[in-house]
């Protein structure tokens, strides 16, 4: 089983740099931004609107932590159980468990004498890991701990992306707060995009274009909500 024993503040790290984390803080931007524009839509005052960013922050934050956490530890399960699968299965056939592995490696391109002898190899290291890798593409199973450093990890990058909204609520005049978080929100959404674009090698022009339509959409229609309804 795979464990991990970096700090909170390394896994941090390595998550910033993990397009995922850019995504994150995207949907923490997006979803603090539109919940203002609604209530600034409908006539909030500044001591409600700081209040409803704030908490749109936090409550936002745990929401996209706990959804992580729970696809991350169904995800774990899963693998438990094909892990408990297979140990079953090369425990009751072994010899059956190795061939199967050799005709994956041949199947690979290699040679039938090579594949036996790589499957033979791999299997007297660990022919679970071995077993696990040619037929479901599982390298390691994940660590107990990874479901909750997931979640915790999710939460921050959504706050972070949030709290860019709170600090205008925060510190911009009411009279600009709209506009200025429009502002905010276009720079925030168009960097970190392209840090997703550079992390993941995806094209920096589509995910900002697409940032953006969600972002500007997302606050347009809360705005006119607030606006149409209150």
């Amino acid at each position: 089983m795979g464990h991990d024993e970096r700090s909170l503040w390394a896994r941090v790290i390595a998550r910033i740099r993990e397009s995922s984390w850019a995504i994150d803080a995207n949907d923490g931007i997006i979803a603090t931004a539109g919940l203002l524009q609604g209530f600034a839509g409908a006539g909030a005052g500044d001591q409600l609107l700081l209040f409803a960013a704030a908490s749109a922050m936090l409550a936002g934050g745990l929401s996209a932590g706990g959804a992580k956490w729970a696809e991350v530890a169904a995800e774990r399960e899963v693998q438990l159980v094909v892990a408990r699968e297979e140990a079953h299965q090369i425990a009751a056939d072994p010899e059956r468990e190795l061939a199967e592995l050799a005709e994956h490696w041949e199947g690979r391109g290699l040679s039938p004498e090579l594949a036996l002898e790589v499957a033979e190899q791999l299997s007297a290291r660990d022919p679970l890991a071995a077993q696990l890798d040619a037929e479901h593409g599982l390298e390691e199973i994940l660590s107990q701990a990874a479901p909750w450093w997931a979640g915790v990890e999710t939460a921050i990058a959504f706050m972070i992306g949030a709290v860019i909204p709170v600090l205008i609520t925060f510190f911009a005049p009411v009279a600009v707060e709209t506009v200025a978080i429009l502002v905010a929100v276009v720079i925030s959404l168009g960097l970190t995009s392209l840090v997703a674009a550079g992390v993941g090698r995806f094209s920096a022009l589509r995910m900002l274009l697409r940032s953006l339509v969600v972002g500007l959409g997302t606050m347009a229609v809360s705005y006119a909500a607030g606006a149409i309804f209150f």
